[in-house]
């Protein structure tokens, strides 16, 4: 998946940014800040939600890069 989906639910005061397919989820935890990690089942973190959002959404810079070859 080559996009990533930024969802901004002011009524719900969360941030969510998903940069894999979300249909792929399996688990999530969330961290004591509030932040919920979403990860598919090989355990790969495909979106990050931020609970009790309540900033204005800025522009973003976003970076692309190839991973590493595993070995």
């Amino acid at each position: 998946m080559d996009t990533v989906r930024v969802i901004h639910d002011r009524a719900g005061q969360t941030l969510t940014v998903w940069f894999g397919d979300p249909a792929r989820e399996s688990v999530s935890s969330v961290d004591d800040a509030g932040v919920v990690v979403m990860k598919d089942e090989d355990g790969h973190v495909i979106g990050v939600e931020v609970l009790s959002y309540t900033g204005q959404p800025q522009a973003v810079a976003l970076e692309v890069a190839d991973a590493p070859p595993k070995s």
